[in-house]
């Protein structure tokens, strides 16, 4: 289940380009290291050592995404990345169904409605999270005539949720 959690965009740049920045020095300290310790440990003075370079490079991306899951995810420094990522893997989860989610609203689906309200709303956030307004006017339309009938039909327009289920039922039908 993922949740839309209110956040102010400055901010949440800032802190994304900060833990941005830091993930990048660590995979170029740890390129440098491991390049430089493979032709230490490998290489031939005065030959051809990119293959040791390239391996070097290679250990640091597969270590660098190994902290990055496994011990950095959790810290509160990625708390902005990690919510950013899992806005767009939702969106894009309901994205992938959304002809389904489309011809269910237009068959009044109460679930098609609340997921698309939800989309509605992750998009809106994730334009301004990301600084990106150029889709937002033609966005804007689409948002109001789908909130008003949420609003017409008693519902609520505050769908800050997306479950799972809701999606696996849409795909069902």
């Amino acid at each position: 289940m993922f949740e839309i959690q209110p956040m102010d965009a400055v901010t949440f740049r800032q802190q994304t380009r900060r833990s941005t920045l830091i993930i990048a020095v660590l995979f170029l300290v740890l390129a440098m290291l491991f390049s430089t310790a493979a032709v230490a440990l490998f290489g031939e003075p005065g030959g051809d050592n990119l293959r040791f370079n390239v391996g070097g490079v290679f250990v640091a991306f597969l270590l660098t995404g190994v902290l990055l899951r496994g011990q950095f995810w959790q810290q509160t420094w990625m708390a902005p990345a990690v919510y950013s990522w899992r806005l767009k893997r939702s969106l894009m989860s309901v994205t992938n169904v959304m002809h389904q989610v489309t011809a269910a609203v237009e068959w009044g689906d109460v679930t098609a409605i609340k997921v698309l309200r939800f989309y509605h709303l992750g998009l809106i956030q994730m334009h301004e999270l990301d600084g990106n307004f150029s889709d937002h006017g033609q966005l804007q339309r689409q948002v109001e005539e789908h909130k008003a009938r949420m609003e017409a039909l008693g519902m609520d327009t505050e769908q800050t949720r997306l479950d799972p289920a809701w999606l696996q039922a849409l795909k069902a039908n």
